[in-house]
């Protein structure tokens, strides 16, 4: 293979895949498109962020997620800070968590929670939220290592913690996710404090992907020194038409609610992004991190590429 063949397999390889739906299929009157593989034995997840309003957009986007799961049956859920908003009674956990998600708490869906700025502290010891007691933790799935991180406040100790837990972990994936993000084009902006004191361990331990909120829309970021980034923080709050798109902005949605669905396989992470009346505002393909390195060497080197690094065909 020449270098100028490699080097174009590799920006096929970083591309993303954004192609029709794999299939659809009905909730009540409406199609609700799959673009997922559902794949045998991989990882399966929900994303949301910024939730706890107890608001109608709430509960109408958590009915398209339960409607959403009949066909793509995920088994725990990423959140992404900002879990409750003002008061925090028994009965504010009950009307903004625990009845919106009913079915999925029913189904033993996992929610695997981080804190936002919104939240009270004690927030880690409501046994729903999975976070046993903790500002800050990491657990495994499959071959995903996750890293739920308290963005609130980034001291030496959980910094500390933060690196011995990336450089022991054997995982082929490793998925970091908070409330701040490091980069944004809406109303925030990036939060700088934050990306400076991350960044230089999510490179140094190869982080392939990191989730955050705090802005009240989706936003998919280009990849940054080799990191995907998604914003996903308008899963009940909406700040509409917020995002002011910039050179780093690969995919952008401000207009109404929405989740994510994400699946993992092999080297593959799969993601659609769906909007709280049921359409596909964002989907596509991230191949893993050191496959995207290899084949990254092999085009420098002039070799062949890696053939598990080209997008999936839909």
């Amino acid at each position: 293979m020449t270098r100028r063949t490699a080097l174009s397999a590799l920006a096929l390889a970083l591309s993303l895949s954004f192609a029709p739906a794999l299939r659809s299929f009905s909730a009540g009157a409406q199609e609700l498109p799959l673009r997922l593989p559902v794949k045998a034995d991989s990882i399966r997840f929900l994303v949301i962020g910024d939730t706890g309003t107890g608001d109608s957009g709430q509960y109408e986007t958590a009915s398209v997620i339960i409607k959403y799961r009949e066909k793509f049956p995920f088994t725990f859920a990423l959140m992404l800070g900002d879990n409750m908003y003002g008061s925090e009674r028994p009965q504010d956990f009950l009307n903004k968590f625990e009845r919106p998600y009913k079915k999925l708490l029913d189904d033993k869906v996992e929610f695997d929670a981080a804190l936002g700025n919104h939240d009270d502290p004690n927030q880690i010891y409501y046994k729903p939220f999975n976070l046993g007691g903790k500002r800050y933790r990491t657990f495994k799935k499959g071959d995903v290592r996750f890293f739920a991180l308290d963005s609130n406040y980034l001291d030496p100790e959980q910094l500390q913690w933060l690196e011995k837990e990336l450089q022991s972990s054997g995982s082929d994936w490793k998925i970091a996710y908070f409330h701040h993000p490091m980069y944004s084009s809406a109303y925030h902006g990036p939060t700088i404090e934050v990306r400076n004191a991350l960044e230089p361990l999510f490179q140094k331990y190869n982080v392939d992907v990191v989730f955050a909120g705090h802005e009240h829309v989706y936003e998919r970021i280009y990849p940054q020194k080799g990191i995907y980034y998604f914003v996903q923080g308008g899963s009940a709050k909406l700040r509409a038409n917020d995002v002011k798109r910039s050179a780093q902005t690969a995919a952008a949605f401000d207009t109404d609610r929405s989740f994510m669905l994400v699946e993992i396989s092999g080297d593959e992470m799969f993601f659609q992004t769906i909007s709280r009346k049921g359409a596909t505002v964002d989907s596509g393909v991230v191949p893993r991190r050191k496959v995207r390195t290899d084949l990254q060497r092999s085009a420098e080197a002039g070799g062949s590429a890696p053939a598990k690094a080209a997008p999936a065909t839909k």
